[in-house]
């Protein structure tokens, strides 16, 4: 069963949206990383049986962002 987290995640710019892709993309689990930095959101796909929200929102924050 797949699960959709949608966040409020600061950004400013296509390189933000870049580095969280790539952050979130290489979570076991995360099934697609979509960030939008117009709308400061992020929305990742995931399989909760391989990740848990805790460890998006930990990857998040370890790609220097702070989801508000």
């Amino acid at each position: 069963m797949t699960r959709e987290l949608t966040l409020s995640v600061p950004m400013h710019c296509d390189a933000c949206e870049n580095r969280l892709r790539t952050a979130l993309g290489r979570a076991e689990g995360v099934i697609r990383a979509d960030a939008d930095h117009r709308r400061d959101e992020v929305k990742p796909p995931f399989d909760p049986e391989r990740v848990s929200e805790a460890q998006i929102l930990e990857r998040i924050r370890s790609a220097g962002f702070e989801p508000v």
